[in-house]
């Protein structure tokens, strides 16, 4: 058995924010594949939804989380346009290595007021460091992250290149929606 992949640096160091806003409600883990930042919330005592498009990853992660308060969601969400949750049903949003730029109102919707979110991708200066993504539909230009999100009032935003577990380049934000 293959060790469990590391959660994401951002996630780790924003986990206290985290487990504050999971005492008011589910938090989502929108593209989370097998559940590389799902299960360690879960661990941490969160209720967790786990969207993704592909069943086996969300089967996966259910085989992972047994005993734990995870709720694998299958959705296209590109195809669909929408988050298939109600308005403000979710206390946090956590995107990683995922983007599809008309889904940022639909994140802001099913934020819960007060409700916290996470979002880490690449940025177009990935592609000096790396060979994928390439595809600028999936590359945020400079600034972009905080102006999708301008709706929400952002703690923390950055955008940096890292080196471990692989050099990236990547745009950072941690916003809260308003009351």
């Amino acid at each position: 058995m293959s060790a469990e992949p590391e959660p994401a640096a951002l996630l780790r160091s924003e986990l206290a924010l985290l487990r504050q806003a999971a005492s008011e409600g589910p938090l989502l883990d929108l593209a989370c594949g097998a559940g590389r930042n799902a299960l360690p919330l879960a661990r941490a005592g969160a209720a967790v939804i786990g969207l993704d498009r592909d069943r086996a990853r969300l089967t996966a992660l259910q085989a992972a989380a047994r005993g734990l308060r995870v709720w694998p969601l299958q959705a296209d969400l590109e195809a669909s346009g929408t988050i298939p949750l109600a308005s403000a049903s979710c206390a946090g949003v956590l995107v990683f290595r995922y983007l599809h730029r008309p889904l940022a109102a639909e994140i802001v919707r099913v934020l819960k007021p007060n409700g916290v979110l996470l979002y880490e991708t690449f940025t177009r200066e990935h592609t000096q460091l790396a060979q994928h993504p390439r595809n600028p539909a999936f590359l945020l230009e400079p600034g972009e992250l905080c102006g999708l999100f301008s709706a929400l009032v952002p703690l923390r935003a950055e955008e940096v290149r890292v080196q471990a577990p692989a050099p990236e380049a990547v745009a950072r934000l941690v916003a809260r929606k308003l009351a």
